[in-house]
């Protein structure tokens, strides 16, 4: 309500811009005169105003700028004065005119709290994501810090009461902020600080382009939060997963067993299965994880990653996307993935796989967009008996004659279960690998009789009939 702020217009081809400041928010908005008349009309049908305020419509000479500045100041005189006579609940028209339902707390909340009194319960049976904007839940929060009625213009179908009815119910929420200013306005909803303890019954939560300073409450969703996801809003996985560690010098994980001495023990994520924190500033992953234990599917894709940390602690890992950030080595990865089936690394810098040896459960493989040149590295991934798809595509190996079936022959009698670069092994491929398993094996038959009894071995090859005869005689 603009009780202490002002109006100023100006006036462009017959269309005035009126520039509303409530506080430190601005917004400016665009109407023509014959929008001033449907509003004056409104507010005399409802005999709030009298009918003789608003300015004649028509004038001799209407286009002169005498005159246009003479109106301009009239109609400025004009909403002052509406703003003046109703300095506690502003009437729905007038809200509207001004767009107090885009930029001012109260007309955000009032339009939100209608909208979900006429869809609120068809909302939540249908079980659909809902959208909010970081500048609603500020106004939301905002509003129930003011000792003041939860509805202040007297419709009762604004009132507040029908958000948080909504908001205690609700299990599917999605908040999207934006870069730049909202709209018309100078407000910046990166900067607008917002509650999410009005969700009681969270399962699932998105939140995009917000900083990690302006979330508060979020701890309040550890016990019923089954899927976080988290873009371009945090630089740290701890800021998001113990926003409180920043108040204590020695915490430890609920239900860890610490020979250390603590100053707070935190709660654990009860039911978090999924997070995705793609797409954002993450360097490391910190001893935070300790508290989602229970997290299957870790989405870390799109960071500044250069080592992988602390994942030992999450004994039910079966996805992992690491994709896309700046990993150059990955050393013992079975000590530190477990038994995981889904393993992305595509997009970093890797040269080298002997740190994938011994995750014998993973079924999945993305090595693509990396710097594995020497077809000697699959070697390290070849003996994985699990393994059913590999993505090898856009490395320099990719360009060796043959890549296909060179690599394929690294995986032995389990050619023909791995499915190379999305495409399935075909039978010629297959026979190509038989035949190149058969060179394998008589250059290591000679290279054993070389270190050993003097042997001849020669061997014939027929390709075209994919037929091999060995002929070996001792000396």
């Amino acid at each position: 309500i603009l009780i202490s702020g002002y109006l100023v217009i100006i006036i462009i081809f017959q269309v005035y811009i009126i520039e509303v400041t409530d506080g430190e928010h601005k917004w400016t908005v665009k109407h023509r005169y014959s929008d001033f008349h449907d509003l004056h009309e409104k507010l005399t049908a409802e005999k709030k105003v009298d009918r003789r305020l608003l300015p004649p419509k028509k004038m001799l000479g209407k286009n002169s700028k005498s005159l246009v500045e003479r109106r301009q100041k009239e109609l400025e005189l004009y909403l002052q004065t509406l703003l003046q006579q109703f300095p506690q609940a502003t009437p729905t028209p007038l809200a509207s005119f001004l767009h107090f339902h885009l930029y001012e707390i109260n007309g955000i909340t009032a339009a939100l709290a209608e909208e979900l009194f006429h869809k609120g319960e068809q909302l939540l049976q249908a079980g659909e994501v809902f959208s909010l904007r970081p500048l609603q839940l500020y106004s939301i929060s905002q509003q129930l810090r003011l000792a003041k009625p939860t509805c202040c213009n007297g419709d009762a179908k604004t009132d507040l009461g029908h958000i948080l009815d909504f908001t205690c119910r609700l299990r599917y929420l999605k908040m999207s902020g934006t870069r730049g200013p909202v709209g018309t306005s100078n407000i910046q909803e990166s900067s607008l600080p917002f509650d999410l303890s009005v969700f009681k019954s969270l399962l699932q939560i998105e939140i995009s382009e917000c900083s990690s300073q302006q979330i508060q409450g979020l701890s309040s969703l550890r016990s019923s939060l089954a899927t976080l996801s988290m873009h371009h809003s945090t630089e740290t996985m701890m800021s998001i997963l113990v926003p409180e560690a920043s108040e204590f010098s020695q915490w430890e994980a609920e239900g860890a067993e610490s020979g250390c001495p603590v100053t707070a023990v935190i709660p654990v994520w009860r039911n978090l299965t999924t997070l995705d924190m793609s797409h954002n500033s993450i360097c490391t992953i910190d001893n935070s994880v300790k508290l989602i234990r229970k997290v299957e599917f870790l989405d870390l894709s799109y960071n500044q990653l250069s080592t992988v940390e602390n994942l030992q602690h999450l004994y039910n890992l079966v996805h992992v996307d690491l994709s896309y950030n700046s990993l150059r080595v990955l050393e013992a990865a079975h000590t530190r993935l477990g038994n995981i089936k889904t393993l992305s690394l595509a997009g970093n810098q890797l040269e080298q796989l002997t740190g994938l040896t011994k995750l014998y459960s993973l079924v999945n493989l993305d090595l693509s967009h990396n710097q594995l040149a020497q077809l000697e590295e699959i070697r390290n991934i070849g003996s994985l008996p699990c393994l059913e798809k590999l993505n090898l595509s856009n490395n320099p190996m990719c360009i060796i004659p043959d890549y296909r079936t060179k690599v394929l022959a690294q995986f032995g009698d389990r050619a023909a279960e791995v499915c190379l670069d999305g495409k399935v092994t075909t039978e010629k491929e297959l026979d190509t690998v038989e035949v190149l398993k058969a060179i394998q094996k008589a250059k290591e038959v000679k290279d054993r009789m070389s270190s050993g009894d003097k042997k001849v071995c020669s061997v014939t090859l027929n390709l075209s009939d994919q037929f091999i005869w060995f002929n070996c005689q001792y000396l």
